[in-house]
């Protein structure tokens, strides 16, 4: 007792502790101070802290001194019992002072828990879990990230705790404790930073700490987010749920950071997060294939931000055309998405929406994402550069802009446009590889895709040229190249820099002389270009001038490739600098020709003091082709020139006459006596007095030399002609002289309407007493323009298509009689104003209600000579006038809006469209001709033409409607009308029909239809006028599909109630009223109104004769004569239904894989959604399945049968896939199908599969009966193509309702019956003695089936084949009906071998 009193260590306080530890630090031989052995001194040890932390001044310098200095001393040799102990007591004592916040969280605080986490090996493992248990107890007192700091020792504590016994589950308790309780931004971050080191989280905790990550990084402070991602990104490189950390991070910038203030701070934060991702994509490539397979696999995780992470991983080279590929194919899909929607009628009115707000969404995206591009993330600018201009050369297989404007949409082509312009601002380091990206890409891609392009720098020009004129240089290495663009780019090119040649000089002379070397290439398009160049920068100068705008800037840049010196301006205008380019092009082609003539009036428009000279310039060229020293001599012969034995029009002189007709119009009052130079006003448009006195002379000269043409023209007629047409003849070449006769007819055509144009211009302004002769004057020429039509050997043929084939191609007179007059080539401005066409209409209908007084009153013979003579001038007339209308309207769309030649020759063209629709009625109500042997001889041919003045009349007011339809002003026009069809049937708009429409748009659509479409076509078909009923059933079909549901629907049942009460025996017609009743109908009555009409074609058309009737009792429509076009016309609905149902499986695949992986994580909503959208696909081909029906039961021709066949395939290839897709792939559990879907897949297997070969079967059948006909080999080889595929689908679509039978546990397939057709066998005709046994002996066929199933069986396991033939499906029927085993019990396939079948051979190829 007394030596232990002895050996005891005398006791230490906690300065000679801190002392020791200083020299222990000092001397590392020295062992462990006796002291801190003895088990008795641990409690005052541990007190020493207590002390230390409630005493001091500064306890954290205080604490972290002492603990260290202990912990220093203890790690000499912390294996040691006692000094293990040691170290558990202070452990848990500073971890409850730390808890109760009696210890400073400072960095003396952070050092002392590391030098503790260095010796966590040596505490035991429940002093472990009464640390892990103080840590986790109470985290609300865990603010920020300086509280977490003792959380620094639990990844090394849970691996301590989970070596032990049962360890596992306290680990895994206390980790649920951590999951379950509130964290704090502090607490959050420090989980985030050592949960890479807890290696024993399972999947479900792991997806349980993102969820609870990414819902309170919303409270983390912005400079704490870049690191954050940081930590989860390197979280993710370790295999830590990569797709729910990528989606995570992108869900939480791209939506729930809306939130937090929109500043420059929060933009810098993203662009430090994106460089985080770039860096670390390069790190782990994995992690870029998550981001572009969260985009790929669901659109609406698109968001801004997801775009610029897509753009930052752009810059990765292994992941450039990938990522770019990626949101191209998203800006696509959405567009795409959006159209078909838009257009399909089936599809919910919600869903549609959703599918317009997506579109907004992704436009709003990609718009923002470079909007804030110049926000720290300058590194993505060429990524962004990249696909602007990628989406550019998209636009052609878009071509998505007609759907765009109307619901406030970009499109692709004005959304890459706007990319690019705002780099191009915001950039300044952008726009040096923006041109040189425009240059490269003009010069490499195709004339189509090179206009959008150059559309883009036409906008910057416009909106930025001061910043463009640094790269004036660029431009002039572009302009180099103009001689080798195609002929439309390097016009357009030089368009669009005239706003910067007015800022350059430099540019403008560098412009000229490219032009002018351009003049003297060979190819004619590079010369129209030029000429087209030369024009628009006369113009350009011209207008700019007038607006004051005029300036140039001179740049000391030069061309790069062309070394030639460029010779600048003298100050004179562009107009006499160029003139000599004008002169040079008078002896070019005749198609330069015609670009410079009309250039010259939009010259003389711009700045009528120029009308002089220009007259100057043309006067001595228009002197080769008449000579003033005799009467008359129109050189028409001269124009037309042969090469290589073929014809060409050389001088357009027509063109000429009308480019100086038209300045001779525009000139002011008084300039010249002839009525010619009178001003027109019509076109709102008249010149100066600026005009010099000197500069008349060629003008008075032109006038002279029209009016002597004119007055030719007039009195000479078809007989002063013939010598000028007779020149032509060549002795040694009959076909050559007659193409050259042609040509010449063509030129005197031409020159007849610029003489029109001038006679209607003078009758809008003449007197009364004027009038008379000029109205004779014009019938006169219009007899000589019908006269002269007769050299083209096709009278009625439109004038417009034969002038514009033999300018466009000079060496093929030949194609003149294979053009039609409703294939207009647009390319040739009309000779006829608007307002002259309106004249010479205003005179028709004068004329047509002279013919029908005089029709009515005529008695004697004398008068109806007289009617005679009047009727045969009205018809040429109305010939006339409608030709020219209808040339008139389809050409309009030739010129742009802004040209001066738009409103110069076409102005309001809607104004001819209400005279046009008098005409019509006049036209309709014409009365007979009196005289009986006139009326037997002439009657028909008068009936004819009237019809064909009918059609034609139609075809220009159904051309108006449809561009109405697309202007905001449709409703005016179509109230134009209906006033003029009020006259005509007296009725009230206050009527019935337009009652309870609120909408005023609307309510006129309404009254066109009820009070003008339909009385109309009522007395066309009274006038056995077919062909004209069809355009007006166009008419309503173009109208009735613009109107809302509920007042399209009437129309539909209308067109029904006509096909029930009405019989009628022309196909066209009867077509037309199908197709209305269908398509007017919104879904789904529309497909019932398919199958009413194919259940009544079936009652005419079946396949047995003794069930077939000539016409239908419900609907007298449906004949022997309409069958054929009836069925032809509902067959093509069905085919777009099918086509329809295409694009929504390909949704309802993408909306499944969404639902299974779960994509994306906001979804509230939208599974009812995708699961309404799957109802109505399948209550579609449950419609589709019943209208296909009756056609299986049905005889048709081998076009009809083929065509059937083919959409069968098509159709069962969907049920195919709609089958796959309730199937739920591995992993997924197996959703029992819908009521919906069963109902689909009986009536199927009932009503169709069944019949279907049936027909297939009567197909092959007839076959064999008329194997020796003409033609029947083709159509053998054709249904031997379509009938394998058929039965392959439908056995495809079988085999997937065996799988979704088996996986469910419902049999599906107890409807189905055995296939007849599966080895596309050949019947022999059965013969009359054998029919009656043929039933009875299908029982015993039935056995031997079963008998020589074994061998078929092998002969399938050896091909390896995956077909599951039908007989399957009559085995599943068997069990079904008896005990409902499972479907996998099932026996194998079976096959015939008997004499009737042809059977497969190794031998056959």
């Amino acid at each position: 007792m007394a030596t232990n009193t002895t050996t005891a260590p005398p006791p230490l306080n906690d300065s000679d502790i801190i002392r020791l530890a200083q020299y222990h630090h000092a001397d590392t031989s020295s062992s462990v101070p006796p002291y801190l052995l003895s088990p008795e001194s641990h409690q005052t040890l541990v007190s020493f802290l207590h002390n230390r932390s409630s005493s001091s001044e500064n306890p954290s310098l205080a604490v972290s001194e002492y603990i260290l200095s202990i912990l220093s001393l203890i790690s000499l040799s912390p294996q040691t019992p006692s000094l293990s102990s040691l170290l558990s007591s202070l452990l848990v004592a500073y971890t409850e002072l730390f808890a109760s916040l009696k210890i400073p969280r400072d960095t003396n605080s952070l050092k002392t828990i590391h030098f503790f986490d260095t010796l966590l090996n040596y505490v035991p493992v429940e002093d472990l879990k009464s640390v892990l248990d103080s840590i986790v107890s109470d985290t609300s007192r865990i603010l920020d990230l300086d509280d977490a700091q003792m959380f620094d020792l639990l990844p090394k504590c849970f691996n301590l705790v989970r070596e032990s016994l049962r360890g596992g589950d306290y680990v895994n308790y206390v980790f649920d404790r951590v999951l379950d309780s509130n964290w704090s931004k502090g607490l959050l971050v420090k989980l985030v930073s050592i949960v890479k080191d807890l290696g024993f989280i399972d999947k479900g905790r792991c997806r349980e700490f993102l969820e609870k990550v990414f819902d309170g990084m919303k409270i983390v402070d912005l400079q704490d987010l870049p690191s954050l991602v940081y930590q989860l990104l390197v979280l993710a490189s370790k295999g830590f749920n990569k797709r729910e950390v990528v989606e995570g991070i992108v869900g939480f910038f791209g939506l729930k950071m809306e939130s937090k203030v929109t500043s420059s701070i929060v933009r810098q934060v993203e662009g430090t997060v994106l460089l985080h991702v770039n860096f670390a994509v390069k790190q782990d490539p994995s992690l870029g294939q998550e981001v572009m397979g969260l985009v790929k696999l669901d659109l609406r995780a698109f968001n801004h931000f997801t775009v610029a992470v897509l753009l930052s991983v752009a810059r990765v080279r292994r992941f450039s055309e990938s990522s770019m590929g990626i949101l191209k194919t998203a800006l696509l899909t959405a567009y795409h998405d959006y159209k078909f929607s838009k257009d399909c009628n089936w599809i919910p009115e919600d869903l549609k929406e959703e599918y317009l707000q997506s579109v907004k969404i992704v436009e709003k995206a990609v718009l923002r994402a470079v909007n804030e591009s110049n926000y720290g993330r300058e590194h993505i600018v060429p990524s962004i550069v990249q696909f602007g201009f990628l989406l550019l050369e998209s636009v052609e297989e878009g071509n998505l802009m007609e759907q765009c404007d109307s619901n406030g949409l970009l499109g692709i082509e004005e959304l890459g446009i706007q990319i690019l312009k705002t780099l191009f601002e915001v950039h300044d380091m952008a726009r040096n590889e923006i041109i040189e990206q425009c240059k490269f890409r003009i010069l490499s891609l195709k004339p189509e895709q090179s206009l959008s392009i150059i559309k883009l720098i036409g906008y910057l020009v416009r909106s930025y040229p001061y910043p463009m004129l640094e790269h004036v240089p660029r431009l002039k290495e572009l302009l180099d190249y103009f001689t080798f663009m195609d002929g439309k780019v390097a016009a357009n090119l030089v368009t669009v820099l005239l706003p910067l040649i007015k800022f350059s000089r430099d540019l403008r002379d560098y412009t000229i002389l490219v032009v002018r070397k351009a003049m003297f290439r060979r190819e004619d398009a590079v010369r129209l270009a030029a000429t087209n160049a030369i024009i628009d920068l006369i113009l350009a100068e011209k207008q700019a001038k007038k607006n004051g705008l005029f300036s140039f800037q001179e740049s000391s840049s030069q061309a790069s490739c062309s070394q030639q010196e460029i010779p600048h301006s003298t100050g004179a205008g562009l107009f006499q600098e160029l003139s000599a380019l004008l002169q040079r092009c008078l002896y070019q082609q005749a198609k330069v020709k015609e670009v410079m003539y009309h250039g010259l009036v939009k010259l003389v428009l711009v700045d009528p003091s120029t009308g002089g000279t220009v007259f100057d310039i043309l006067w001595p060229h228009f002197l080769c082709f008449f000579r003033e020293d005799a009467d008359v001599h129109s050189g028409v012969g001269c124009c037309v020139k042969s090469e290589g034995g073929k014809a060409f029009i050389e001088e357009p002189l027509d063109c000429l006459l009308s480019c100086v007709s038209l300045i001779l119009l525009l000139q002011p009052h008084g300039k010249s006596s002839h009525p010619m130079d009178s001003s027109w006003a019509c076109f709102s448009f008249s010149l100066s007095q600026e005009n010099e006195e000197g500069k008349n002379s060629s003008g008075e000269s032109f006038s002279c030399a029209l009016s002597k043409i004119r007055n030719f023209l007039r009195n000479g007629k078809l007989e002063g002609l013939s010598d000028i047409l007779g020149q032509t003849q060549e002795e040694g070449s009959s076909s050559l002289g007659e193409e050259k006769r042609k040509c010449c007819s063509l030129i005197l055509l031409g020159i007849v309407e610029v003489m029109l144009n001038t006679i209607a211009t003078e009758l809008d302004k003449a007197k009364d007493a004027e009038k008379e002769d000029l109205e004779k004057e014009l019938i006169g020429f219009v007899d000589l323009h019908e006269s002269l039509e007769k050299y083209l050997c096709t009278p009625r043929q439109s004038i417009a298509n034969r002038r514009v084939n033999i300018r466009a191609t000079a060496h093929d007179i030949s194609n003149i009689s294979d053009s039609s007059n409703t294939n207009l080539t647009q390319e040739r401005i009309p000779f006829l104003a608007t307002s002259s066409i309106f004249q010479i209409l205003q005179t028709v209908l004068k004329l047509h209600n002279i013919e029908r007084s005089n029709g009515v009153t005529a008695s004697q013979k004398h008068s109806q000579s007289s009617s005679a003579k009047t009727s045969k001038c009205c018809f040429k007339m109305i010939s006339f006038v409608l030709d020219a209308t209808l040339r008139q309207i389809r050409s309009s769309s030739v010129v742009r809006k802004e040209d001066p030649l738009k409103t110069l020759i076409y102005g309001e063209l809607k104004i001819l469209a209400p005279p046009l629709l008098k005409l019509i009625f006049l036209l309709k109500s014409r009365p007979r001709m009196t005289d009986q042997k006139k009326k037997e001889s002439k009657g028909k041919k008068g009936v004819d033409d009237r019809k064909e003045h009918v059609h034609l009349a139609l075809i220009c007011l159904k051309e108006f409607i449809i561009i109405s339809l697309r202007s905001s002003q449709g409703t005016g026009f179509l109230e134009d009308l209906l006033s003029v069809s009020k006259l005509e049937y007296n009725f009230d708009y206050e009527s019935e029909e337009a009652f309870g429409i609120d909408d005023q748009c609307i309510r006129i659509k309404v009254l066109f239809i009820e009070k003008l479409l339909k009385p109309l076509i009522s007395k066309l078909l009274g006038l056995s006028f077919f062909r004209e009923v069809e355009i007006l059933y166009d008419m309503l079909l173009v109208i009735g599909n613009t109107l809302p549901c509920k007042w399209k629907n009437p129309h539909g049942a209308w067109a029904m109630d006509f096909c029930k009460s009405n019989t009628v025996t022309n196909a066209n017609v009867a077509k037309g009223v199908v197709k209305l009743a269908i398509c007017l109908s919104t879904p789904p009555d529309d497909l019932s109104v398919a199958e009413v009409m194919a259940k009544e074609l079936l009652k005419a058309t079946g396949l047995e004769s003794g069930n077939t009737s000539e016409i239908s009792d419900i609907c007298p429509l449906i004949n022997q004569s309409t069958s054929n076009t009836i069925t032809s016309c509902i067959l093509q609905s069905i085919e777009a239904v099918i086509a329809d149902m295409d694009w929504a499986i390909k949704k309802l695949k993408t909306l499944s894989i969404v639902n299974q992986k779960s994509i994306y994580i906001n979804r509230n909503g939208e599974h009812s959604s995708a699961l309404t959208f799957e109802e109505n696909l399948y209550s579609r081909a449950e419609a589709v399945v019943k209208v296909l029906s009756s056609f299986v039961l049905m005889s048709f021709k081998d076009s009809q049968a083929e065509h059937l066949l083919r959409l069968g395939t098509r159709f069962y290839k969907h049920l195919a896939q709609m089958s796959k897709l309730r199937i739920a792939p591995k992993g997924c559990k197996q959703l029992l199908p819908s009521l919906q879907f069963e109902k689909l897949v009986e009536l199927t297997s009932k009503q169709l599969t069944v019949p279907l070969y049936n027909f297939v079967a009567e197909m092959q059948r007839g076959q064999q009966e008329n194997a020796n006909s003409k033609g029947i080999i083709n159509k053998i080889k054709r249904e031997n193509k379509c009938i394998p595929d058929l039965i392959f689908q439908i056995e495809d679509y079988e085999k997937y309702l065996i799988q979704l039978s088996k996986a469910s546990k419902v049999n599906l397939l107890r409807h189905a019956k055995r296939s007849t057709s599966r080895d596309f066998k050949i019947l022999d005709p059965i013969r009359e003695e054998d029919a009656s046994n043929h039933e009875a002996n299908h029982n015993e066929s039935a056995v031997a089936e079963d008998e020589s199933s074994d061998d078929h069986s092998k002969d399938d396991e050896e091909n390896g084949s995956e077909k599951v033939s039908s007989p399957l499906v009559a085995a599943a029927a068997e069990d079904s009906e008896t005990d409902g085993e499972n479907v996998c019990d099932l026996p194998t396939a079976k096959r015939i071998r008997t004499s009737e079948v042809v059977q497969d051979s190794d031998d056959e190829v």
